[in-house]
């Protein structure tokens, strides 16, 4: 279902596929097995999503994305729509949004370096041939 939902089309010949399908497919494990209600759990899944993106569309380092989580999770932006807070504190308590940050530590940011790899790395293509 997880495949479907990323319109992942090369999961069994993109190696970049198969690591953002483990990646979200831990992630929403991870907030089932926490008990995360449905909006929770949804909330969860757009902040792992938007540290990604951080990291893929906008190529932040390491320190810029962290910075962005902060604000990401504390709602203080410059802009009105960044004010917004695309993580709804009041629906977590604090043992959860702090389980969430050691999560995101384990997950994303002590990996960065391969992840940036991942994305931004140009790798030779291999030629398969009857040979």
């Amino acid at each position: 279902k997880m495949e479907e939902f990323l319109n992942l089309t090369q999961l069994k010949t993109s190696l970049k596929e198969a690591i953002l399908l483990d990646y979200y497919t831990a992630g929403f494990w991870w907030a089932k097995e926490m008990n995360f209600s449905l909006i929770q759990l949804s909330g969860f899944m757009d902040l792992l999503n938007f540290a990604l993106e951080n990291l893929s569309g906008k190529h932040m380092t390491l320190g810029d994305n962290l910075k962005e989580l902060e604000k990401a999770m504390t709602g203080r932006g410059e802009t009105e729509a960044e004010k917004r807070s695309l993580f709804d504190l009041n629906s977590f308590s604090i043992e959860q949004a702090k389980a969430i940050i050691d999560y995101l530590v384990t997950s994303l940011f002590k990996h960065y370096k391969a992840y940036e790899y991942l994305f931004h790395m140009r790798r030779e293509e291999p030629v398969i041939s009857n040979e």
